[in-house]
């Protein structure tokens, strides 16, 4: 039966990693909603999350948007059914590749990022010496990170719906011959609210995962500058891996029927 051992302690480890990941996301969000609340570091997290964020996103965007539109045309040329890239682009744009994207993009940088810096801290007992000084280092570290990166992914994801819809305009209008004004009452025509609003709800949950991810990595961390480097890695892949899973569960919950 020794073979067995192997299983039953993967299963034990995998079982306390999720009730710790679960209680540190109870306190976390008990603390994002009791005061004392600091307004300064929160804008100061959202401009690290959205603004600076914006180049790669943006880049990520607009070329989505150009391929999507061209490689739409090859294939809807097949059929006959080359009217219809107006509506697939803006329609995968807003609803899967604008928030799964931009949350891929921000949870490399801004995932990396906040378990580097929380996992420095730890290690170089910084967080201890907030505890010593009477800081609690959820309220102080965690919350306004959450809080920020569940109010500014939607923005995020917002601006690059645009950017990546105006990136299949360019394409489709100046590379594939389609007439503006029809390219875009196409796009307009046929365009939802639900659409929309879908990926702003998956681009907040996307935003919380990152920002839990990284903060929780990086608060566990150990060892040194080698456990500071594992804890970056784990906090990029786990909310790779959560914003895939979570992307089929939201759609399936907003447009299965």
């Amino acid at each position: 039966m020794n073979f067995l051992a192997p299983i039953g302690a993967f299963f034990l480890s995998f079982l306390r990693h999720t009730g710790r990941l679960i209680n540190f996301c109870g306190i976390a969000l008990s603390h994002c909603v009791r005061p004392p609340i600091y307004p300064r570091l929160i804008l100061r997290q959202m401009i690290e999350i959205g603004y600076f964020s914006l180049p790669v996103v943006g880049l990520t965007a607009i070329f989505t948007g150009m391929v999507l539109a061209l490689q739409s045309h090859t294939g809807f040329a097949r059929f006959s059914a080359e009217g219809a890239v107006a509506t697939v682009v803006v329609i995968s744009i807003t609803r899967e590749l604008g928030p799964v994207l931009a949350g891929l993009m921000v949870a490399g940088r801004i995932g990396a990022a906040m378990a580097a810096e929380i996992g420095t801290m730890r290690v170089t007992e910084q967080v201890d010496a907030l505890v010593t000084l009477a800081t609690n280092p959820f309220k102080y570290l965690v919350a306004p990170r959450i809080i920020a990166g569940f109010i500014t992914l939607p923005m995020l994801v917002l601006v690059a719906d645009i950017i990546g819809v105006f990136g299949g305009f360019v394409v489709g209008a100046y590379k594939l011959g389609y007439n503006p004004a029809t390219y875009l009452h196409s796009t307009w025509e046929y365009l939802k609210p639900l659409d929309v609003i879908s990926g702003l709800v998956k681009a907040s949950v996307f935003g919380f995962i990152i920002a839990l991810m990284g903060c929780y990595h990086g608060y566990h961390s150990k060892g040194g500058a080698q456990g500071v480097g594992q804890a970056t890695t784990n906090a990029v892949v786990s909310s790779s891996i959560l914003i895939l899973t979570l992307n089929y569960v939201l759609t399936a919950l907003f447009f299965d029927k």
